[in-house]
């Protein structure tokens, strides 16, 4: 009778260790879901791109009010070229972040990508409304206004804003140049 009780405290010890492997592995693995996609943003094969997009994509659909995967899930659009699905994602993120300059920011540049330049401009506007600083928001509107619009009165101010700012970046160096070639009345030669 002793060997059959040490048995099963023995099976007993081994089915808890097993039921409680499995318990935390579950629940790691659940974690990690919430988390969001574990590839950097910005980085990866197509392969890592459609894997994080799909993962992203349960999660939202499971927690649609999870700002931070709806972001991720717009930036990797953006970066597979899917403009419109892009928007969408960034528009579901605004939903729950309005004020998030960034996405503001990236939304306005899908925008731009698909040709609603007013759109675009839009969301640069109010990008600057809750920051005037906000550098990519000056560089972006100016970009529309004088190579989309065909407008350089309307977007050099932007992009002397932006100088004022930021004068020594390699960004703004180059913004300098373009002014200069605008003011000449030559405007650079675009893609």
């Amino acid at each position: 009778m002793k060997n059959e009780t040490i048995l099963i405290a023995v099976v007993a010890l081994i089915v808890g260790l097993l039921g409680g492997y499995l318990v935390f592995s579950i629940s790691s693995s659940h974690k990690e879901e919430q988390a969001g996609p574990a590839i950097p943003p910005g980085s990866g094969t197509p392969t890592d791109y459609a894997r994080r997009i799909a993962e992203a994509e349960k999660i939202v659909a499971q927690d649609p009010k999870n700002v931070t995967v709806w972001i991720s899930l717009g930036n990797d659009y953006f970066d597979t070229e899917q403009a419109h699905k892009a928007i969408g994602a960034y528009a579901k993120a605004l939903e729950l972040d309005p004020n998030n300059t960034n996405v503001l920011t990236d939304q306005g540049v899908m925008y731009r990508r698909v040709g609603w330049y007013d759109k675009a401009i839009a969301n640069f506007e109010r990008a600057l409304k809750i920051d005037p600083k906000h550098l990519q928001s000056l560089y972006n509107i100016g970009v529309v206004y004088t190579e989309d619009m065909k407008k350089p009165d309307k977007g050099v101010p932007y992009w002397k804003r932006y100088i004022e700012v930021d004068p020594t970046s390699a960004t703004g160096i180059h913004i300098k140049g373009l002014i200069e070639q605008y003011s000449k009345g030559t405007p650079p030669a675009t893609k």
